[in-house]
């Protein structure tokens, strides 16, 4: 090898380097600005072609990237978790470009996604409740957490969606693209408690889900202001 090279293998570790300095050091800003980008960057896209072959594949991997700094190392279990289902997150978005998107290759999708995104939203409300302080690194880790959860209540849908007959109702299903779109829309109208009523559930199951959807999205924002006040009333300070 030359100097070149070494020079170039240097500059690209430097690279890495840095990059997961920065997933570390800003790991909920950057997890906050993935999960926007993937949930609603649709909004500013004409076209939903270029949104499956593109955007989608790109916004998951780049979520699962930015979900390296969130993982609180605890045991070689733990570990071995994670990366397997970090692997999947950043590799499906490949295979569904590489291969066509059945309803069963969308329902094993949804299925390493809502597992992904519990593992997540476990590892950041551990951070919620740890500290004793309120800073800028906790309120984006509460908003990550909110969003979070609407990631589950999507790709836990999602599987149903696949799986249960009739599971919604007055879905557009022109493409794996619009449906996937109706239930991100139908999850944070469940999240918020808005419930236009345009989408409905049409097993039993889904209605559960969808109950048991719109009761924790209500759960978590009551138990993180009860959080954020004892935090507050313990130190009446906040950290920078």
């Amino acid at each position: 090898p030359t100097a070149s090279h070494y020079d170039h293998a240097t500059s690209a570790m430097l690279l890495l380097s840095a990059v997961r300095a920065l997933l570390r050091r800003r790991k909920y800003e950057v997890l906050l600005a993935a999960l926007l980008l993937h949930l609603f960057n649709a909004v500013v896209l004409p076209d939903l072609g270029d949104y499956t072959q593109f955007f989608w594949p790109f916004d998951m991997v780049l979520l699962g990237i930015s979900s390296y700094g969130i993982f609180v190392e605890r045991s070689r279990t733990h570990r071995i978790i994670k990366n397997v289902l970090t692997f999947l997150v950043v590799g499906f978005p490949m295979v569904a470009i590489a291969v066509a998107r059945t309803p069963t290759i969308m329902a094993a999708l949804s299925i390493c996604y809502a597992a992904f995104y519990v593992l997540v939203f476990v590892e950041v409300l551990r951070h919620l409740i740890r500290p004793s302080y309120i800073n800028a690194d906790l309120v984006s880790a509460a908003i990550c957490g909110y969003l979070l959860l609407l990631e589950i209540g999507i790709f836990v849908m999602q599987i149903l969606y696949y799986s249960v007959p009739n599971a919604l109702r007055h879905v557009d299903t022109t493409s794996f693209t619009t449906v996937y779109l109706d239930i991100v829309y139908y999850c944070a109208i469940v999240l918020t408690s808005i419930g236009f009523g345009d989408i409905l559930p049409g097993h039993h199951i889904t209605k559960l889900v969808t109950a048991i959807l719109g009761i924790a999205g209500q759960l978590y924002l009551v138990v993180l202001v009860g959080i954020i006040i004892s935090k507050y009333g313990a130190t009446g300070t906040t950290q920078p």
